[in-house]
């Protein structure tokens, strides 16, 4: 059994959680406000825009959903669900995928992607107001390498 010595080296300090709780409570309220402004200004949800940002990158606009639930980091029944809602909206179709007849291809409507550039423009706007235009050059650069080592630790606690 670990002696209070060895329990207080592994946890954190009162400045460490301070620290922790700043940030998270930060990021929280950034993405609190970024998906109030997002939905007021494009009716459209923070997973609706994964979606569509993740097919947007790929050649035709179609992912597998197996590979679009990796993408955007979802579990296969949680995308299922929201992508018959937006199945439903017109803003994307599922179709059998024509390598694979086990598989399905999610693929961006013309209206997905009209409702995806809509989006685009203020949504990238508010990122610049609440993110970039908070931070100096520098900053930004400290961020990036902030979360690249975040990135780099959970990355490596879930086996990646």
């Amino acid at each position: 059994m670990a002696d209070d010595g060895e329990r207080r080296r592994v946890m954190p300090t009162a400045e460490e959680l301070r620290v922790w709780r700043l940030f998270i409570e930060t990021a929280e309220a950034l993405r609190a406000e970024l998906t109030s402004r997002m939905q007021s200004e494009s009716a459209m949800s923070p997973g609706d825009y994964a979606v569509l940002l993740a097919l947007h990158d790929t050649d035709g606009h179609r992912l597998r959903s197996s590979r679009l639930a990796e993408v955007i980091g979802w579990e296969r029944s949680r995308l299922s669900h929201h992508l018959g809602r937006m199945e439903r909206r017109g803003l994307i179709l599922r179709e059998e995928c024509a390598a694979d007849s086990r598989g399905a291809e999610v693929v961006m409507t013309d209206e997905g992607a009209a409702a995806f550039r809509r989006a685009s423009l203020p949504h990238l706007r508010d990122v610049r107001r609440l993110f970039v235009d908070a931070l100096t050059p520098e900053q930004l650069a400290e961020a990036e390498g902030i979360a690249r080592a975040l990135r780099s630790r959970v990355d490596a606690a879930r086996g990646s």
